[in-house]
């Protein structure tokens, strides 16, 4: 029933972790077509491991000719791998965790671990893990707890663990100090209803901000992009802000948002969310919901692209699959606007494309976050889509007609105000059809 798969194994260099050493092992199973090379999705397995600050010992392409229901591998690949264990830790050079970055079932994951000797995880439970040591805020810690219990919820074969560590996660990597509880189906479903309802409140909280932004109103720009995409230095570029940026795949959890005041003057909250990913489960993006409602409800969508990165088409359309599934036609809804980002990674014929087909789309820029190059092009696509259809205008307004005052401010934006003894004068951005409601209540004149 087994087969002898050809693995191609790569010794990697990374710093040692007190969380142990890694085997990564991507499983290609026949049949199955993808739009990226396997050794691209080797490499971002890896990354996915650097994340979690595990060592990674080796890594290695794994072909299934046919996947075996009780282990995926077949037996030449589970034999070789056990091998290469059992030679490691004669060595003194212990591997305590094997990642298959494919989705195991319960009993799948179970047998591996029986064969390899060790703790074995899949793609989703590292990616939980991730998140777990990622989330600072209340939200960020009750959306991966539930994604947590909803994972566990159908393997009950593992134990749910409740680590004495200084570091976040969940538990999937195993480790010293802890201590495991076993938990029925019953204690899950009701912690499972329980942060539901306090995601509930954190939807409901989430849309007074955005009514109570709405009033201002200042128009709400979110960033979204495959992880590493360079969403929180171009964040941090646009908002002279200090958010968390690093070469990380999901260095960014929580979102985050900050005033920004475009070239115009207008002003637009800018809010950084998690990356996306490709094969992220359903129950994972649904844990998420409360956090991906801020897109689904912006004026702006930036879909921030490593435009330098080899399976950078790839990595596009799992990030449009994703945003359809919130409901967003990222080809025809005209709020998302696509960054081709890291251009100073090009050159050449490379970079002259990029720049040309940017030139020659309105829903289309390039810049580079990390030199901030071409920055001023997304401004101006920013100034230009918000104020699309309006008109900017000074209002001179006396200080006694506070009804005319609080509509301008409810129907239009107010971008600057100065005072005097008798009068507010108001630069507002509006629409002529609402500016002409007003006409007869306030001098208007046209900005110069």
């Amino acid at each position: 029933m087994g087969t002898n798969p050809n693995t191609d194994t790569n010794t990697i260099e990374t710093p040692r972790s007190s969380l142990g050493r890694a085997l990564v092992l991507h499983p290609v199973l026949r049949g199955t077509e993808t739009d990226r090379s396997p050794e691209a999705s080797l490499e971002e397995a890896v990354g996915l491991a650097a994340a979690i600050e595990l060592e990674v010992a080796q890594a290695a392409v794994v072909k299934v000719n046919q996947p075996r229901p009780a282990t995926l591998l077949g037996g030449g690949a589970i034999e070789q791998y056990a091998k290469l264990l059992d030679d490691a830790r004669e060595a003194g050079e212990d591997i305590d965790l094997v990642i298959v970055d494919h989705a195991l079932t319960p009993v799948q994951q179970r047998n591996l671990e029986k064969a390899f000797g060790t703790k074995v995880i899949d793609r989703t439970g590292l990616i939980l893990e991730i998140f777990g040591a990622r989330a600072r805020t209340h939200e960020g810690q009750l959306q991966v707890e539930l994604a947590s219990l909803t994972y566990q919820k159908s393997r009950l074969v593992r134990s749910w663990t409740h680590l004495e560590r200084q570091r976040g996660g969940f538990g999937f990597l195993g480790g010293p100090g802890e201590s495991q509880l076993e938990i029925d189906r019953r204690l899950i479903g009701n912690r499972i209803v329980k942060i539901k309802r306090e995601l509930d409140d954190v939807r409901r909280t989430r849309g007074l901000h955005r009514k109570a932004r709405a009033k201002v109103p200042y128009p709400v720009v979110a960033l979204v992009g495959y992880t590493n995409a360079g969403k929180s230095t171009l964040f941090n570029r646009m908002a002279g802000a200090d958010v968390f940026a690093k070469n990380l795949l999901f260095a960014t959890l929580d979102p985050t948002m900050r005033q920004v005041v475009l070239p115009s003057g207008r002003k637009v909250i800018l809010s950084d969310t998690v990356g996306f990913i490709s094969d992220l489960p359903t129950h994972l993006v649904a844990a998420f919901r409360a956090t991906l409602e801020e897109v689904q409800s912006a004026d702006i969508i930036l879909h921030v692209r490593d435009i330098a990165h080899p399976d950078t088409e790839a990595q596009k359309a799992d990030v449009e699959a994703i945003l359809t599934d919130l409901g967003i036609d990222p080809e025809r809804d005209p709020r998302v606007v696509e960054v081709s980002n890291k251009i100073d990674l090009l050159d050449g014929a490379e970079l002259d494309a990029v720049l040309a087909r940017a030139g020659r789309s309105g829903n289309t820029c390039a810049v580079s976050a990390a030199t901030g190059d071409r920055l001023d092009t997304l401004f101006r696509i920013l100034d230009d889509r918000m104020t699309a259809g309006r008109e900017l205008v000074e209002l001179d307004v006396e200080h006694g007609d506070g009804a005319t005052l609080a509509w301008l401010y409810a129907h239009g934006e107010v971008i600057g105000r100065r005072d005097d003894d008798s009068h507010a004068h108001l630069q507002v951005a509006i629409e002529p059809a609402v500016l002409a409601r007003i006409a007869p209540l306030a001098q208007a004149r046209a900005a110069a």
